[in-house]
């Protein structure tokens, strides 16, 4: 910190390229309201809706993306991104206990509460309220997640966003022990995780990767590859999956709904291939398949994610770190998608 009011971080001044990333070492520390913590941060992960905001990618049709954010509403600039947060508690607003100073937390990113008030809809840490990229951030007590663990801060900074996202849409799938499922895009930083945490449950994994990235998923557990040109149908059998976890979307869609056994459960939370696709609607009643759109978390799913990772049933898969100040390196890097988990920032100078 610069001075005792004033913090270094980025600032997201913008829609648009990399040139709306301003790194700024002005930024005023935020004082936690009633009911909040401040947190100091130490680390913060890199994820596909830091630059989906940043680009504006969440508007859909409106050309001055007054509908970019999570909760499709305007984002206010300046804004300060980051939805992964390892950090220390620093400071706690009215109504906190002060003996939470110190502990060492990571940040839920679906918050039902902030500004000291609860949400009528639920908001994004670092979209709808400032986020992990900045040397301190204020968030509701109740989303500070006490964790015990040896893991580094870039460990555990690797594990809000991706890991919660992927339990997240497991519970809401219902993967059962022994059961199967097929996990697209599972190379990136919630299609890894997903590995992992299906292995957990106990059901037999099958991802979608690249010949190059296709031993890095065997080693996190999973038990079958596929190319991305494969005819999943041909290498996997019709109606073979109970559970289809979906980041691409793309051309492909269909055949996943063709794998998927009557019954199946498909859920999605990307669309890295393509938002749109195309829909035989007599595929969905017929087979008498479940579709689960997965964004806000159900309540149990972070508390669990925490349990996890203390218990090292999970393990963190760092791909890289970049300083905070070269952000825009870390993206482009991202944007390459040359490599397997996640990319982290250390904040902490």
């Amino acid at each position: 910190m610069t001075t005792q009011n004033l913090m270094r971080g980025v600032a997201l001044i913008g829609h648009g390229g990399p040139e709306c990333l301003e790194w700024r070492e002005d930024l005023p520390v935020p004082v936690p309201a009633p009911g909040e913590v401040l947190v100091n941060v130490a680390a913060a992960g890199v994820n596909n809706t830091d630059i989906n905001t940043r680009v504006g990618w969440y508007s859909k049709g409106n050309n001055d993306a007054d509908d970019a954010s999570w909760a499709g509403e305007p984002l206010h600039f300046p804004r300060i991104q980051g939805i992964d947060a390892c950090g220390h508690i620093a400071a706690v607003g009215n109504g906190v206990n002060p003996a939470r100073i110190g502990e060492r937390v990571l940040i839920e990113p679906c918050l039902i509460e902030a500004r000291g008030k609860m949400l009528d809809r639920p908001w994004f840490f670092g979209s709808e309220c400032d986020g992990a990229f900045a040397e301190f951030c204020t968030v509701a007590a109740r989303h500070a997640y006490a964790i015990d663990s040896t893991l580094s801060d870039a460990e555990l900074a690797s594990f809000p966003c991706s890991y919660s996202t992927a339990e997240n849409m497991l519970t809401r799938a219902g993967l059962k022990p022994g059961e199967t499922v097929l996990i697209t895009g599972a190379s990136g930083g919630v299609g890894s995780a997903a590995v992992q945490l299906a292995k957990a449950r106990g059901a037999r994994v099958v991802v979608v990767t690249s010949a190059a990235k296709a031993p890095s998923l065997r080693d996190l557990g999973a038990d079958e590859t596929l190319n991305r040109d494969a005819d999943y149908v041909a290498a996997l059998g019709a109606n073979s999956v109970d559970v289809v976890v979906d980041l691409v979307a793309g051309d492909t869609w269909p055949s996943l709904l063709d794998v998927l056994r009557p019954k199946g459960r498909y859920a999605v939370a990307g669309a890295v291939g393509g938002p749109m696709v195309d829909l035989d609607v007599r595929t969905l009643y017929l087979k008498d398949l479940s579709f689960f759109g997965c964004t806000v978390l159900e309540p149990q799913v972070f508390g669990n994610l925490v349990k996890l990772i203390e218990t090292g049933a999970i393990h963190p898969l760092i791909a890289e770190t970049y300083p905070l100040r070269d952000i825009a390196k870390a993206q482009e890097s991202f944007a390459r998608k040359a490599f397997t988990g996640k990319i982290v920032l250390e904040v902490a100078q």
